[in-house]
């Protein structure tokens, strides 16, 4: 808190103290010898003290580091101040359990007339831990991104050059048609990735359901199985249906559910080399599991608690065969939490993966 002003303190100052004691920001001022003179509720509330802070050293109350933890010397910043010094770079720590956060921090010498300092310095103080997670997130987001799209492009470039160059040679038609196959999987996987960042977005954006609607888990079953009969072919693998009898109609987002199994049966066909797909429905309490079973390669247990994690991709050889972005089980993650759900893994190393999808009715 402000310690308490004097009787003849004028109406001015007090409005003032008014006004910094509810300001959002930390603020506290200094003097000369960093003694606190003066302080607002929020900087009590950032440096964690429910103690008054007049008179002792600034270097006593706050406890900085840099951004890579190490302890910061207080003295220096203040010293030979002659213009206001801003930073993003610093954290706070909390020796009680050794927490952090970070911090937006400004330190402004006091003058009092033109450039002419009368003693002392005004320290602000804002919380920026949320805005600097996004930022990290946001810049290693752009990282990944540019670098998933950087080698299709390259791959695909390449091929295409080396195709122009067969058909001026007259080299033979596998030769080039193997080349623009190869660019074929690349537009493909750029494709893939494009449409599950704008989903990704989607999923993002949208915190909560903005409306239900009736969801026939028998005829989605059913029309699921048909959608990916052609591409299950092609892998000699066979797509098999079990639906519950008692199987009910329920209110939920026909539209994330679908791509939720659509992203488990990708999946289950992508790492399948052989057997069955089973897309199953049944009644669950209030709701309905959706699953997806196959007999592919399987993932370990090691694995299975980072599988839904932004861009993971395993680090087994036979995942790094098969194209992919990393997204696609994130942001069924992301969707099933929009629908109230919930996502289960039950895999075993080279026999196979259980994905199952619990939506309740939302009625």
């Amino acid at each position: 808190m402000l310690p308490e002003l004097p009787d003849n303190q004028s109406l001015d100052a007090g409005r003032l103290n008014s006004l910094i004691n509810n300001m959002s920001d930390a603020v506290i001022a200094v003097d000369n010898e960093y003694k606190i003179t003066l302080y607002n509720a929020s900087a009590l509330n950032l440096i964690d003290s429910n103690k008054t802070i007049v008179d002792k050293k600034i270097y006593e109350v706050l406890n900085l580091t840099d951004k890579d933890n190490h302890k910061v010397n207080i003295k220096p910043l203040f010293q030979d101040l002659k213009q206001v010094l801003t930073s993003r770079d610093y954290k706070i720590l909390y020796p009680i359990d050794d927490s952090s956060i970070n911090i937006s921090l400004t330190i402004a010498p006091v003058h009092s007339g033109f450039n002419k300092q009368s003693g002392g310095y005004i320290v602000t103080m804002r919380d920026i831990t949320l805005e600097k997670s996004l930022d990290d997130e946001r810049d290693e987001f752009i990282s990944v991104v540019s670098h998933e799209l950087r080698n299709p492009i390259a791959i695909a470039e390449g091929n295409l050059s080396n195709a122009l160059f067969s058909i001026d040679n007259g080299k033979n038609n596998n030769d080039l048609r193997n080349e623009i196959e190869q660019s074929h999987k690349q537009i493909i996987f750029l494709t893939e990735l494009i449409n599950d960042l704008t989903n990704l977005a989607r999923a993002e954006n949208n915190k909560n359901l903005s409306g239900t609607e009736i969801i026939k888990a028998n005829e989605l079953i059913t029309e699921l199985a048909s959608e990916y009969t052609p591409k299950a072919d092609e892998k000699n693998l066979n797509i098999k249906t079990k639906i519950d009898p008692n199987l009910e109609s329920i209110h939920s987002s026909k539209l994330y559910v679908k791509e939720i199994l659509q992203n488990f049966i990708t999946n289950a066909i992508k790492y399948s080399d052989k057997g069955t797909i089973l897309i199953a429905a049944k009644m669950n309490g209030n709701g309905i599991s959706f699953s997806v079973s196959d007999d592919g390669i399987g993932i370990s247990k090691a694995d299975e608690d980072k599988v839904f994690n932004k861009f993971f991709r395993s680090g087994d050889y036979r995942t790094s065969k098969v194209s992919g972005t990393g997204l696609g089980l994130y942001i069924a993650a992301k969707l099933a939490k929009i629908l109230s759900g919930k996502i289960t893994l039950s895999s075993t190393i080279n026999h196979g993966s259980t994905f199952t999808l619990f939506v309740p009715d939302l009625k």
